[in-house]
């Protein structure tokens, strides 16, 4: 479906995000990330280099992993859009979510999210060793714990041992 443009030369726009269909008139040069955040209030999306380099803003497109800081939210109408908050069980943590507590796979969390969203749209067994898992990882960038965390967590999250 095609955005519809209003006379301001604003655009109409629908998606379903984490399962709630969203309708919203938005200029042409609107980020997804600015409309998740700020019309939205799905503030579990960061924004961190919004140049699509560290993978903080991810969330998933279609069930693809996609840098929200690079796409305009006119190109998600009509698709489906998942961010962190539509992954997490009411009732605690997801299973990964709760391996990278456990792990320690994170200190400060501003990049956990983007970590979540690129691992749920993943298939875990494309993934089946540490390399593999580091290979994966590699466009989300994280300052504070060296990574080994998050691969433990990883690893432990798809139920594989290190």
């Amino acid at each position: 479906m095609k955005p519809v443009p209003d006379p301001t030369g604003r655009l109409a726009v629908s998606m379903v995000v984490n399962g709630r269909t969203v309708e919203r008139t938005v200029d042409s040069r609107r980020l997804l990330a600015d409309l998740l955040r700020d019309d939205l209030r799905l503030t579990g999306t960061h924004l961190g280099c919004e140049h699509g380099v560290c993978g903080a803003c991810t969330v998933l497109v279609d069930g693809r992993p996609v840098r929200s800081c690079l796409m305009l939210a006119v190109q998600a109408d009509g698709r489906e859009v998942t961010t962190v908050e539509g992954i997490t069980p009411e009732d605690g943590l997801s299973p990964m979510q709760q391996a990278f507590k456990d792990h320690h796979g994170l200190q400060c969390g501003f990049c956990t999210p983007g970590f979540l969203m690129t691992l749920a749209g993943t298939e875990p067994d494309e993934h089946a060793d540490e390399e593999s898992v580091r290979d994966l990882l590699a466009g989300n960038l994280c300052r504070c714990t060296g990574y080994e965390g998050i691969v433990d967590a990883v690893m432990a999250g798809w139920g594989r041992s290190r």
